[in-house]
């Protein structure tokens, strides 16, 4: 015979306490580890950069230096020293819409994610009812008992259910969800990023655009100097008929590419006005030219290590892959058994003054276990679905490091391609200038013939375009370098970080 002492409430409550903090503490399926910065990756082989571009004498052709390990500023397009472009991305950070429907995805996830976390508490509802009642006496079976009977019924009570997390498929549940809001708060940062970007490009191709109407318009100037020279020469008879109206076509095509070029400027006008989050008729913003932008000279280049933390599309990648590990163990834990626990307690009486008084208490206990015994492969296929879920968000986070570091790459020797070109583009309209003014003074003079002329201006027209083209190019990929290495939003304190508010990378001591 068992003589020990009986167990009191208290002691069941501890054993109670202790059981279930055991089984919570297990929780199936892998534990997520952000994946660790590839080894040995680089942006080129060694050698491949060299330590500055080259240099151009004109405005925009200074020589840019790459820093390795430099820091990014979280407003990065001011080092372009543009107060209109300053204003007009101020402007687009505060009124567009896809940054509003971002930070609303953000919060949507967000909450989402904290009503999951309700699911750790009990549920506890309370409900009060009244009734009145008529019951027939034939069914209760007693002798003299009314034909007809009337009576109330009182009940106030409170319900208290709660599924244990044995297995720690809720904590799971929670942890995909957190994972999904990490992933919004990147998809934040991706859309603040392209956005900036956006408009420092679309800002450049306008000044490119109007570089470009102004150079037309000077050609077509000089060519029609060069018209009215011939046609005195054919009015002296030193000139044939032929020679003016090839100079005429000659300039009529030049002035037919100026509607072209002010059409495509309208359009990027436009192009600006919707990243601002404007209609075309009320877009207001500055005139865009390349002599108002500053070229930056000291560029960063990122550790590779820390191209994985700073670009907010890998991350995003890696919030995804974390949400597909944590499914894993939300599938695990359907398989296994599911404990619920419960109660409710009460008073019922027949009147409220009642309903409070020692007889009317009411209340009841319950604990179940439920374990899927046959769903058809149901549970099985499901989590195995999850396990590949889990591989391909790996496979996808691995493809997007790989784009992350060509895109990096393929700027920098962009960057250094340009500044080549740039020099090259600059002698080339330099000397096409010299040959164009040579020749129209020989021919002034009878020195040259016409087709020598009219070789000189088509030469110094397409080395004129391709200038500001070239000018325009460093502009846009410097932009672009900014953009590939993540924009620095670690470093930016404006209120879009705080409602996103990520992890921040470690920078390099």
């Amino acid at each position: 015979m068992n003589h020990s002492p009986p167990r009191t409430t208290g002691q069941a409550a501890c054993v109670a306490v202790v059981t279930t903090g055991l089984l919570a503490a297990c929780a199936v399926g892998p534990n997520f580890k952000a994946p660790d910065a590839p080894r040995n990756a680089g942006f080129a082989p060694a050698g491949q950069f060299a330590p500055e571009t080259a240099a151009a004498p004109l405005a925009g052709g200074t020589a840019q230096r790459f820093v390795d390990g430099m820091d990014i500023p979280g407003q990065w397009w001011t080092l372009f020293q543009s107060t209109e472009l300053n204003a007009l991305i101020e402007r687009a950070l505060k009124n567009s819409p896809t940054l509003q429907a971002a930070q609303a995805a953000l919060r949507q996830a967000n909450e989402t994610a904290a009503a999951q976390r309700g699911s750790y508490y009990p549920s506890v509802s309370g409900a009060a009812e009244s009734q009145r009642q008529k019951a027939s006496g034939a069914a209760f079976g007693v002798p003299g008992f009314p034909s007809s009977y009337y009576y109330n019924v009182q009940t106030a009570s409170v319900n208290v259910s709660y599924t244990l997390d044995a297995f720690g498929g809720t904590r799971r549940q929670v942890e995909a969800l957190q994972a999904q809001a990490e992933y919004q708060q990147f998809a934040l940062e991706a859309s603040y990023l392209t956005l900036t970007a956006n408009i420092v490009t679309a800002a450049v191709n306008e000044a490119s655009l109007r570089a470009q109407i102004s150079a037309t318009e000077d050609i077509a100037r000089s060519q029609q100097k060069q018209l009215d020279i011939i046609q005195r020469r054919f009015a002296a008879g030193a000139a044939s008929r032929a020679d003016v109206l090839q100079q005429q076509a000659t300039l009529q095509a030049t002035l037919a590419t100026l509607p072209t070029l002010r059409n495509q400027l309208a359009q990027q006008r436009n192009q600006l006005a919707a990243y601002i989050g404007d209609f075309p008729s009320g877009y207001a913003g500055g005139e865009f030219n390349l002599d108002s932008l500053t070229m930056p000279q000291d560029l960063p280049v990122s550790l590779p290590s820390k191209l994985v933390e700073q670009r907010p599309d890998v991350r995003e990648y890696s919030a995804l892959l974390h949400q597909a590990t944590a499914q894993i163990g939300v599938a695990t834990a359907n398989m296994l058994p599911q404990i619920t626990l419960g109660g409710s307690y009460g008073q019922t009486a027949s009147k409220w003054a009642n309903i409070f008084s020692p007889s009317s208490n009411v209340y009841s206990l319950l604990g179940s276990i439920t374990q899927p015994i046959f769903k058809g492969g149901q549970l099985k296929h499901q989590r195995r679905a999850a396990v590949a879920a889990a591989q391909e968000a790996a496979a996808n986070y691995q493809a997007t490091v790989i784009n992350a570091f060509e895109n990096v790459s393929n700027t920098l020797y962009a960057l250094q391609s340009d500044a080549d070109a740039l020099a090259a583009q600059a002698t080339a309209e330099r000397s096409a200038a010299d040959s164009l003014t040579l020749v129209q003074a020989q021919y002034k003079s009878g020195g040259a013939s016409y087709l020598q002329v009219l070789s000189s201006e088509q030469t110094y027209q397409t080395a004129a375009i391709a200038l500001v083209k070239a000018r325009a190019q460093r502009y846009a990929d410097t932009a672009a370098l900014f953009q590939a290495l993540g924009g620095g939003w670690w470093n930016r304190h404006d209120a879009l970080a705080d409602i996103s508010a990520p992890a921040r990378p470690r920078q390099a001591q």
